[in-house]
């Protein structure tokens, strides 16, 4: 099993790959294809036509690493973009984990759990002026509890 930081971004390639390919095969794919440096540290995910193999391509510290399944029997889900022209989409490391375990995802239901906002969004919400006194007023308590 694989363990993947939540951190990590993952990307399906949409379209049927040729796992044939290898390193620079599958890089190519990723640069070309999919518009996305290869080099990134992300996680790159490709199927074949049929579906019973997948491999996943990332950037190590130190160069490129392949992960590789076969399936004896059944098929891995495919995850379909919004949009046909879309060569890519992003999903979590929990969606991966349920697409490697032959888990389909449309069955998956989800209960409701808090999201924070991503960290531009909650700056956004404060003015500019706000913030500066937001830090003057906590350094101010800072200074006067000692």
């Amino acid at each position: 099993m694989l363990t993947i930081s939540p951190a990590v971004k993952i990307f399906l390639y949409a379209d049927v790959a040729d796992l044939r390919r290898g390193y620079d095969g599958l890089a190519s794919i990723v640069e070309n294809s999919m518009e996305e440096n290869p080099l990134s540290g992300y996680i790159y995910i490709f199927l074949n036509r049929r579906r019973n193999r997948i491999k996943l391509l990332y950037w190590a510290v130190d160069g490129y690493a392949i992960w590789m399944k076969r399936l004896e029997r059944g098929s891995f889900e495919l995850v379909h973009p919004e949009s046909p022209e879309t060569k890519r989409v992003e999903i979590t490391a929990s969606q991966l984990a349920l697409i490697l375990e032959g888990i389909e995802l449309s069955s998956v239901r989800r209960r409701k759990r808090y999201q924070r906002p991503p960290a531009a969004a909650r700056r956004a919400d404060i003015p500019e002026t706000d913030r500066f006194r937001e830090s003057r007023r906590g350094r101010a308590a800072e200074t006067s509890g000692k």
